[in-house]
């Protein structure tokens, strides 16, 4: 029986190897010329097969279905790339991580659409700036990993770098492509906190006789209440072709989308232009771009999530009269002004629908490329770029004084506004030439960067219907980047690749008055690689068709601080609110000195990566295995100051985080024939930023508070020296014999007899020990089915809402609010925050996408084609985890706005 076993275990994978081995040695479908695939490297392009560095390239045909966002497109589909949904929302994007975090402040990838690096600057109102941009406009993500390959992007790689390159229009007939999609959205589960039943229970079992007249008699999912079933519809036209020589693609773009929380939606119109004629005897290539987006949201009230766990599931929704909007509050009969309890949790709907929170964000960015071929050297080109990079914010908040949130001033406005405006100019020269004398082929550049970023914030009050204004301050801030660079590629005998680069940065983030040396940084970069199948030895052997060893070094930077002038001793108006100063019977605010620091340069990642290329057997099998091994140096945080400088904290350049890792990636055609093509993908992911050093500003021992839970200043991360980053410290929870947890029990680990902070130790964190991707399509005929699933294992989240629940819940002030039902295991009398037993194994397998197409052809007309899509997304999840859902960026789980499952239909028209 165990033999029998072992068999079953190996059976697919001997099947599938003999399939292609089969397949090898003769393809079904007619031998076709193989197009050498090209990949972006930034400033250029390669042959793929040529790439010395790391670098992920995927297509639209192996996106993802479905996506609302840019991002979505290519979840689980790159090893070394985690992408974390930020939220539920429409619109909301997702967190990118390349190679896992290596910053403390910034661990964001730098974003290139179509040669234009995008300036991502927080813009009010905005949900998440890749929303801006339509998904169905993207043709490819080619995503720079290693330092020799990002390098060229200097002081904005150490993040990795994502190149986005969107469709363009080609000469030859008139081409419309419709595509229209609907979908409906629901929640996955609620917060498992007690029922209506649950708890009069535990109410009259563990409550006073005074928390025992609180309770009602219903019996209210506060949480079913404030989800609702969200519609949506994406509907996109594309209109392309060529006249005379110029050819031309213009797309416009509709997505409205309702949110799973009721009162939020999502709006989004887009236009793209792009036209690419050639002059000159094809010596001048102009590529002439514009992308328009207007998007409008309506936010929901943050805190009704929240209110929805904790609200007294035994009251009802509506108090049967019209005080607070009819809706059901905790009142109190000593507060005379507004009658309502001040420490009561507000009923969910209430918040809902008290409250208006409204945004526009419109963004556009045209760009010029001229390209020109010398007439006179044809193998030197210049190319020149330009673009205008334009995003403008407005938005408005307003709280109604007939809802309990706001009757206490009676009600509140505040508008605000929002103008970032960035330029670019980029210039470079390229020569490319093949020298037969010495058998090399030979492409350098180089180039100039300019790059300004001005980002403008008038003031906007909130003004309270009680006469009462709050003010804020006005920001004017301005970033210039100014770069030079250089890449040499040598290509020896179609078997050896060199590639070296070099940019020298200036950025004015580092400029403090008077020393000009934090403001210039040198980022250099080497690599190479042997393509072993041209070697004499291999060359004849058919079923290798390509084996490559790649090898490269490099240094990249981080310029974000969280502000613009972190060095530069400088002035601000103090809070008008909270901070005047009183002369007579007058106010007057203040100019303040702001905290600098004039020694602050960017952080420098030093990265060393070894790989391997292969493909075999016909190309049906190929892939890649990458071992990295990263250092970033002069980390950027903010920390403890001494005494008299103008602020407790300061920004500073405090330590070193190391971060070794690898990757591999693994694609299989097992079957490949006139009717029937089975593509498989697996990737996998492991790496582990660790902090080796916090320099000689702190003590060796000090702890970098991180990671905010409940109550005030209350942090459950710590970052320090030998731990991994972000991990979790708190106390070792004690449990008695048959496993139940102690009430404010612990381990006293350093023996001293009592439990204090110096109690504490590190367990877990969020970071995983491996990530797996798996995607598979297979097509028969004109049927197409595809799914794509991702296991993240070996990472740990902390679980809030567990945490936050005791006895202590209901000995509230005079109100009631529910717990979670972890606490009729615990019976905690108060809560127990920092304890271990609230760090949960959140592994998981989810399948991000389901996808299945039907090819009807010509059915509307010669020349026409119609394919119809049903596509389900976050089709499930299985994981351990005891909270909604495992996957939580930051691994603290306090409620957030949960994923929904989206369930489509879509038509798509060619004509």
């Amino acid at each position: 029986m165990k033999n029998f076993t072992t068999v079953l275990k190996i059976a697919p994978a001997f099947l599938l190897a003999t399939t292609v081995m089969h397949a090898q040695k003769k393809d079904s479908l007619p031998q076709e010329k193989k197009i050498e695939e090209v990949v972006l490297i930034g400033y250029g392009k390669q042959k793929k097969t040529d790439l010395t560095g790391s670098i992920s390239s995927v297509s639209s045909k192996d996106f993802n279905g479905g996506a609302a966002t840019a991002d979505q497109l290519i979840v689980g589909k790159t090893p070394g790339v985690q992408i974390t949904g930020n939220s539920g929302a429409p619109g909301a994007g997702s967190t990118i991580r390349v190679r896992g975090g290596s910053s403390f402040i910034n661990n964001d990838p730098l974003i290139v659409i179509d040669g234009v690096p995008i300036d991502f600057n927080s813009l009010s109102g905005a949900t998440n700036p890749l929303s801006l941009i339509n998904p169905n406009d993207i043709e490819t993500f080619d995503i720079l990993k290693d330092a020799s390959s990002a390098a060229i992007y200097g002081n904005r790689a150490s993040n990795g770098v994502i190149l986005i390159t969107t469709k363009k229009g080609t000469a030859g007939k008139f081409k419309v492509n419709f595509n229209t999609n609907f979908s409906v959205s629901t929640k996955m589960n609620n917060v498992d906190v007690l029922n209506g039943d649950q708890f009069r229970q535990f109410v009259n079992t563990f409550g006073t006789s005074l928390q025992k007249s609180y309770l009602g008699t219903s019996n209210t999912n506060w949480q079913d209440l404030i989800y609702q079933q969200a519609w949506g519809t994406d509907n996109n036209v594309s209109f392309s072709g060529g006249v005379k020589g110029l050819p031309y693609r213009v797309s416009l773009g509709y997505n409205e989308q309702n949110g799973i929380v009721r009162t939020n939606d999502f709006k989004r119109t887009s236009l793209g232009l792009n036209f690419s004629p050639k002059f000159f005897d094809n010596h001048l290539t102009v590529n002439g771009n514009f992308k328009g987006t207007f998007t409008e949201n309506r936010f929901p009230d943050k805190g009704a999530i929240g209110a929805a766990t904790y609200f007294d599931p035994t009251q009802p929704v509506y108090s049967g009269n019209s005080n607070y909007g009819g809706y059901y509050e905790w009142l109190d009969p000593q507060n005379h002004a507004t009658g309502l309890n001040v420490n009561g949790t507000r009923n969910p709907l209430g918040l809902l629908y008290g409250k208006r929170d409204l945004s526009s964000v419109f963004r556009v960015i045209p760009s010029l490329q001229l390209d020109y071929k010398f007439h006179f050297l044809p193998d030197l080109r210049l190319n020149v770029t330009g673009s205008y990079d334009y995003a403008k914010s407005d938005g408005s908040v307003n709280v109604s004084k007939d809802y309990a949130q706001g009757i206490g001033s009676l009600g509140s406005y505040r508008s605000y506004s929002q103008e970032i405006k960035s330029k670019l100019f980029e210039s470079y020269l390229n020569y490319v030439k093949k020298i037969e004398a010495i058998n090399t082929n030979v492409d350098v550049i180089a180039g100039y960067s300019y790059q300004d970023t001005h980002s403008i914030t008038p003031e906007a009050p909130t003004y309270y219907g009680n006469q009462k204004t709050d003010f804020s301050t006005p920001g004017d801030t301005q970033r210039t980047l100014v770069s030079f660079y250089a890449r040499g590629i040598f290509t020896i005998a179609n078997r050896y690749v060199i590639n070296g680069s070099i940019r020298r940065d200036g950025s004015s983030t580092f400029w403090n008055g008077t020393d000009r040396n934090n403001l210039w940084g040198n980022f250099p970069a080497v690599s190479v690689a042997w393509k072993i199948n041209e070697e004499s030895f291999l060359k004849n052997i058919s079923s290798i068709n390509s084996l490559k060893i790649r090898a490269g070094w490099g240094k990249t930077g981080q310029q974000e601080t969280g502000n613009f002038y972190p060095a530069f001793g400088s002035y601000s108006y103090s809070n008008s609110s909270t901070a005047q100063y009183q002369l007579g019977n007058s106010f007057y605010t203040l100019l303040r000195p702001d905290v600098y620091n004039p020694n602050l340069v960017w952080e420098t990642t030093t990265t060393k990566n070894l790989g391997l290329d292969f493909e075999i057997l016909n190309s049906r099998i190929s892939g890649s295995i990458d071992y990295f091994d990263k250092k970033s140096e002069n980390l950027i945080a903010k920390v403890p100051t001494w005494a008299g400088d103008l602020n407790n904290f300061n920004i500073k350049n405090v330590g070193i985080i190391s971060n070794r890792g690898f990757e591999a990636n693994l694609n299989i055609i097992p079957i490949k024939s006139q009717n029937l093509t089975w593509d498989v993908n697996f990737n996998a992911t492991k790496f582990n930023p660790k902090v080796t050093s916090l320099s000689q500003y702190v003590d060796s021992a000090y702890k970098i508070p991180a990671g905010s839970i409940s109550g005030i200043n209350n942090y459950i991360q710590a970052i320090t020296v030998g731990q991994p980053l972000n991990a979790f410290y708190v106390y070792q929870q004690v449990y008695d014999a048959n496993g139940k947890p102690l009430d404010g029990a612990y381990i006293d680990r350093n023996g001293d007899g009592k439990i204090t902070e110096d109690d504490k130790y590190f367990y877990k964190s969020p970071t995983p020990d491996i990530i797996l991707g798996f995607s598979t399509k297979v097509k028969f005929k004109n049927w197409e089915i595809g799914t794509a699933l991702r296991a993240v294992l070996g990472n740990y989240v902390y679980n809030n809402s567990a945490s936050n629940s005791s006895i202590a819940n209901i000995q509230a002030n005079n109100f009631l609010s529910n717990t979670n039902s972890s606490v009729l295991n615990t019976q905690f009398a108060t809560t127990q925050l920092f304890s271990d037993m609230f760090i949960e194994d959140a592994s998981f397998l989810r399948m991000d996408n389901l996808t299945v197409g039907y090819n009807a052809g010509e059915l509307i007309g010669k020349g026409t084609n119609l394919r119809i899509n049903a596509m389900a997304q976050n089709v499930f999840v299985i994981t351990k985890y005891k909270g909604v859902d495992p996957e939580v960026f930051g691994g603290i789980d306090n409620g957030f706005y949960q994923r929904p499952k989206v369930y489509s239909v879509g038509f798509n028209f060619q004509f």
